[in-house]
């Protein structure tokens, strides 16, 4: 089996929005797990969200903070919870194109169809074990880096 580290040519940044400091860094660990070369930033709320993208406030450095190639998005987060920032992100036309997915607790079909609404790329139910998220943050690295041609 390859190594994602080996065959990842498309070393975005994947911006990852959640306020559970438990989720960010069990997040963090499944991605140096899975040994991915991609920058990976968090943001707490869809307000940092947001302004991360637009490169506002302490977000306006882009060489710091780059547009990133893929966006994970919880759903349930204070100030402007994901929904709001998903729609707001996907009604920006310089914003629209960026692949979003729903890495949420959520499995409720319509959190599933409301986000597919608006544009989300795909939706998925956080793993409740650390073994399981490795496994998807796998799956995730190999769809998103190896195989998908992304806009530039």
């Amino acid at each position: 089996m390859s190594n994602l580290s080996e065959n990842s040519r498309n070393p975005f940044v994947i911006l990852y929005a959640d306020d559970d400091p438990e989720d960010r860094m069990l997040a963090e660990e499944a991605f140096e797990e899975c040994k991915l070369l991609n920058r990976l930033i968090f943001v707490e709320d869809g307000d940092q969200l947001v302004r991360y993208l637009k490169h506002e406030g302490e977000y306006a450095d882009e060489k710091e903070f780059p547009t990133p190639g893929l966006i994970l998005l919880d759903l349930n987060m204070p100030k402007k919870d994901g929904r709001e920032a998903l729609k707001e992100i996907k009604s920006d036309p310089s914003l629209k194109m960026i692949p979003i997915v729903v890495l949420t607790t959520s499995s409720d079909e319509d959190d599933i169809h409301d986000t597919y609404e608006l544009g989300v790329s795909s939706f998925i139910t956080k793993p409740v074990s650390f073994d399981s998220l490795v496994d998807t943050i796998k799956t995730l690295g190999k769809y998103w880096i190896e195989l998908v041609k992304l806009p530039k």
